[in-house]
């Protein structure tokens, strides 16, 4: 038992474990929702969950308090990691920022671009514009890390600080597009508790239980007001000291990504996946792999996001405004470009908020699907392909 325990432990603590894990719990998902099960599949996804306080309840499928409540969480380590990049990390200064968020915009912008071209002539469709323009982080980085020294650290710092901009990106998109009828009275309820958070971070207060309740106050309001529930978590995790009482403690905001990262990495985005990547391949068709929303989503991903992270990219060093990182070839970068591709997570949830069609939601996990494996493919290809070539020429010095 000991010896089990700890072979679970090293494999938790792989850098690409996570990734895998990822990629398990989608491949599950496919083949129950494929089988004579699926049905089951189906009913544990919308066995009604309730929670009621007084007068006040909140009635959903499992599904939705996934989607709405566990993603909060993933939202809160996001925010963590946002606020501590930009504070003390790679993308607290211009000269480490320009190049990262040249590569964000870049792939922002062209794969929704991408994804409206092919739906221009599917106006039902169009409302999905924002699907390809997410990263995975998680698988991205577990990529690189299944590679290991064969790539450059300063490639695995350059992606973790794209993923990063384009998170917030993603944020900022979600908060801005993908609302619905608002109510006033739960956000003016929600300003509360943001006033409350920013209170308790301007008198100092280093407790994280204050942060985490006033938190979960503004979750509820926030999923009452018609706004998009994870977005409590970002607000909340930006009102988190990054600073502790000394030099010596730990800041709140480090105890708190250190100790969520696990449940997130292991539990939280694996269950989202489980719930969410259960493509049903009944009645595929050519018709159903080249329809505009499958191809619009799976072309965003893997054509728009190498397009734009690399061009921008390149726009951006010739203009002289930003360089390469020590050790960073272009090959590097447009393996990079195409491991962006990898939108997984971040782009099913998207897709969550943009159709509640089931059978556009089918054609979006379709999409995603495609759009990230070729993404993964070809950015493993051309990584390895560019540190061969590397080798090569190293041996090809004389000495």
């Amino acid at each position: 038992m000991t010896r089990i325990f700890r072979r679970a432990v090293e494999f938790f603590e792989w850098a690409p474990s996570a990734g895998l894990l990822l990629i398990l719990a989608t491949v599950f998902a496919v083949l129950i929702n494929n089988s004579a099960i699926a049905s089951l599949y189906s009913a544990f996804l919308d066995v009604p969950v309730a929670i009621t306080v007084g007068a006040l309840e909140i009635d959903k499928p499992l599904i939705l308090w996934i989607n709405d409540g566990l993603m909060a969480v993933f939202f809160f380590l996001v925010g963590l990691e946002i606020k501590r990049e930009v504070l003390q990390g790679q993308l607290s200064s211009r000269d480490k920022i320009v190049l990262p968020l040249f590569a964000a915009v870049g792939g922002m912008l062209v794969p929704a671009l991408v994804f409206l071209g092919i739906n221009a002539g599917s106006p039902e469709n169009l409302n999905g514009w924002a699907i390809p323009a997410a990263t995975d982080i998680a698988f991205a980085l577990g990529i690189l890390a299944l590679m290991g020294s064969r790539v450059p650290v300063a490639l695995k710092v350059l992606l973790l600080a794209v993923a990063i901009i384009d998170d917030l990106g993603a944020i900022i998109i979600i908060a801005l597009f993908y609302t619905s009828n608002l109510s006033v009275e739960a956000l003016m309820l929600a300003g509360v508790g943001l006033a409350g958070l920013i209170t308790l971070n301007r008198l100092g207060v280093k407790r994280i239980a204050p942060y985490v309740l006033i938190g979960v106050f503004m979750w509820v309001c926030v999923l009452k007001s018609g706004v998009h529930a994870t977005l409590a978590g970002v607000i909340t995790a930006l009102a988190v000291p990054i600073y502790g009482r000394n030099e010596s403690e730990p800041s709140p905001l480090k105890r708190l990504e250190h100790g969520l990262h696990p449940w997130v990495a292991f539990a939280i985005v694996p269950l989202f996946a489980f719930a969410n990547a259960g493509v049903s391949l009944s009645g595929l068709t050519m018709e159903t792999l080249m329809a505009p929303l499958t191809l619009g989503v799976a072309a965003g991903l893997f054509i728009g996001k190498q397009v734009g992270v690399f061009g921008l990219s390149l726009i951006a060093v010739k203009m002289g405004i930003a360089r390469l990182p020590d050790g960073v070839n272009w090959a590097h970068l447009y393996g990079l470009a195409c491991l962006t591709g990898v939108g997984f997570t971040m782009s099913l949830f998207i897709g969550t908020l943009a159709f509640s069609d089931a059978a556009a939601m089918n054609e979006i996990r379709l999409g995603v699907l495609m759009g990230s494996t070729l993404s993964a493919l070809a950015g493993v290809a051309i990584l390895l392909a560019s540190t061969r070539s590397s080798a090569r020429d190293r041996e090809a010095v004389p000495a």
